[in-house]
């Protein structure tokens, strides 16, 4: 559409900031930082649980900065510089589970051999 100079006709699916898919790409995060709060208590308070739990929680308390970098309503990319904290958290958050699945997965394996 826009080789054919009709790009107006489907302004609607381009992802800009405050554009349709920009918040639906918000919304995700937030419900992403919700999630994580809302799992903190299923992980033990010891051991390497301790450390997922940890992490889910700080993420749970920076997802307000990725809300507010998504929701305000004059972007620049010095507004990106806030979101920081949550583009570290958010990783490793998921790497840590996914590092607790792991050595779940191998304990499990062991008790079976």
């Amino acid at each position: 559409m826009t080789l054919k100079g009709a790009a107006d006709e489907i302004r609607i699916l381009n992802q800009t900031p405050h554009s349709l898919f920009w918040d639906f790409d918000a919304i995700g995060y937030i419900c992403m930082g919700l999630a994580t709060l809302f799992a903190v208590p299923v992980f033990e308070k010891q051991g390497f649980q301790k450390w997922v739990r940890y992490c889910f929680f700080v993420h749970a308390l920076v997802t307000p900065l990725i809300a507010f970098v998504y929701f305000y309503p004059n972007f620049s990319d010095t507004l990106l510089l806030i979101g920081i904290p949550w583009g570290i958290t958010a990783p490793v958050s998921m790497l840590l589970l996914a590092i607790m699945f792991k050595k779940d997965s191998d304990v499990r394996h062991q008790t079976k051999e």
